[in-house]
């Protein structure tokens, strides 16, 4: 499920609890969810009460680069999607055809994966 949205809707405020609230609908069976800092607010936690919002946070007097436990599967996410040069830059004009771009993304993703299977 891809959700996309404005700009000028917050991960924080608005953003992710709706995400979460639809997301329920299409997987049923979430008890827990790894979001970054982004994401630390109390509707997002609140959003639905069976989701168990965990959020990764730098670790205190962390110094340079360190592996954070969970992360590194929404930043390698973002690098797969990102290697589509579409979507390199945000520069969809509406919401619509930005998930549909993200579908064709993913969905070439995929077809590489089972390609490589046979």
């Amino acid at each position: 499920m891809i959700e996309p949205h404005p700009a000028d809707v917050q991960d924080r405020d608005d953003g992710g609890g709706a995400l979460l609230q639809v997301s329920r609908g299409h997987f049923p069976f979430i008890r827990l969810v790894w979001a970054d800092g982004g994401y630390n607010h109390e509707r997002v936690t609140a959003a639905v009460a069976n989701i168990r919002v965990e959020i990764v946070s730098k670790i205190e007097g962390q110094s340079g680069f360190v592996v954070l436990p969970r992360r590194w599967v929404v930043e390698r996410f973002f690098a797969w999607i990102n290697r589509n040069r579409r979507l390199a830059k945000d520069v969809e004009a509406t919401i619509k055809s930005a998930a549909a771009f993200l579908y064709a993304a993913a969905a070439m993703l995929m077809l590489r994966r089972l390609a490589r299977c046979s």
